[in-house]
This record gives C-alpha cells, structure tokens and sequence, in this order.
C-alpha cells in the first residue's frame, strides 16, 4: 500500500517536469527561429508565382559554370513589394518593374565580395538591359550616404542604375521571408514579381553562363 501511495504521489510531479521540459523545448526553438530564421521561410506559396516554378524548373540545367550557385525557385513565392529611393531621392518599389524580369542585387560599400561583381552586373545591364530586363542593385548602406556613388566610381561603374535604400529595409524584408543571410545577395524575379531563383554571395554575371541563364528566362524556355 505504501508504494502505490508513493507511486501516485510522484506520478504529478513527473507530469510537471515533463510539462517544463516540454515548454523549456519550444523556448529554445523560438529563440532559435529568432537568430537563424528558423521558421521564417515561406510556407504558403501565392497561386499566382505557379509560372514562375515552371519557368524555375526549365531554367534549372542552366544553374551552372558560373552561375552555379543560383538556386531556382522550388515553390510559389511572390517577392516583397520593396522601396527604396533612385539616385534624385523618389522613393520607387519593386511594382515599379512589373511586367519586366528583374535582377535584384543588393550590395554595400563594405562588402568586400561586391567589389569585383558591379562591374560584372553592369556589364550585363548593358548586354541585356532594356524594356524586358533591368539589373537593379540597391545599396544598403546606412551610413556616409555619399560613399556609395563615390565607391562605384573607384569601382568603374558608372552607367548601371543606382538606387538605395538608407534603413536596409529591403534586407531585412528579404531575410524575413529567408532570402537574405549575406552580402551580396541576389534574386531573379519574374515580370509578375515572382522568384524564379536566388544566389547567396557573388557571380560573375558577365559571363557566358549568366547570360544564358537570363536569356531563357526572358524567353520563357530552357536553352539547349
């Protein structure tokens, strides 16, 4: 009698730790969710990007040589509708640019890696760049404004397009969704602002390979 008296009398308090353990399990998770994004990637995909994962799937063969570290969309995701500011201060958006294919590049004067691809995006921007196709790189530099214009001329870029966002908003709107870990990062996106694929760390978009890769997606089909 005495034991089963005992057994019970510990039966709660091992439901107790049990139940600690349990929500101490989901603090930890939480918090690390909170410092590596865990659970912050997409779940849901917008119906609307299904397209785009088409296109994403035919683009796939061409995520080589230099462009090899591009990983193409595997599921729907519609890209944050970002703002930033061009180089005259009118605030834009990303709708700004619907209905053409888009490089996005986000990039800061600190970001060493950065350095040696600008002129690799200029260099596409002028090959490909027009009604259908714009490279738009947006620097994220919160600090001494002026820098950045001046580091793209020690860089020798100076016919791409500029355009900043001071708060690194667009950043942090893109690690939100888990599509910004580093500098530099870069997303293609489709003309109805779906991703088709997304690089984290530098390419070089000049070459052979990038070509490629971004004249099937302007043309809707793989290349050979």
């Amino acid at each position: 009698m005495n034991a089963q008296i005992e057994k019970i009398t510990k039966r709660p308090s091992r439901l107790r730790f049990a139940a600690i353990a349990a929500a101490l399990t989901i603090a930890i998770l939480a918090g690390l969710a909170g410092v590596y994004g865990i659970g912050t990637l997409p779940r849901n995909g917008d119906p609307s990007c299904g397209p785009a994962v088409e296109l994403a799937r035919k683009l796939a063969p061409l995520a080589r040589g230099e462009v090899a570290a591009v990983n193409v969309a595997g599921k729907p995701l519609k890209i944050p509708n970002l703002a930033f500011r061009d180089a005259a201060g009118k605030e834009l958006t990303l709708a700004d640019w619907r209905g053409r294919t888009v490089l996005l590049n986000l990039w800061a004067t600190w970001c060493v890696p950065c350095r040696k691809e600008m002129p690799a995006l200029e260099a596409l921007q002028a090959k490909l760049g027009g009604k259908n196709f714009e490279v738009v790189a947006i620097n994220i530099d919160t600090r001494n404004l002026d820098k950045p214009k001046e580091w793209l001329r020690e860089v020798g870029v100076s016919k791409l397009g500029y355009y900043a966002d001071a708060s690194a908003a667009v950043f942090q709107d893109l690690k939100a969704i888990g599509r910004a870990f580093g500098m530099p990062t870069t997303l293609l996106i489709d003309p109805n602002g779906c991703e088709l694929g997304t690089i984290a760390g530098p390419a070089e978009w000049a070459s052979g390979d990038a070509i490629k890769l971004i004249e099937a997606a302007l043309a809707g089909k793989s290349g050979d």
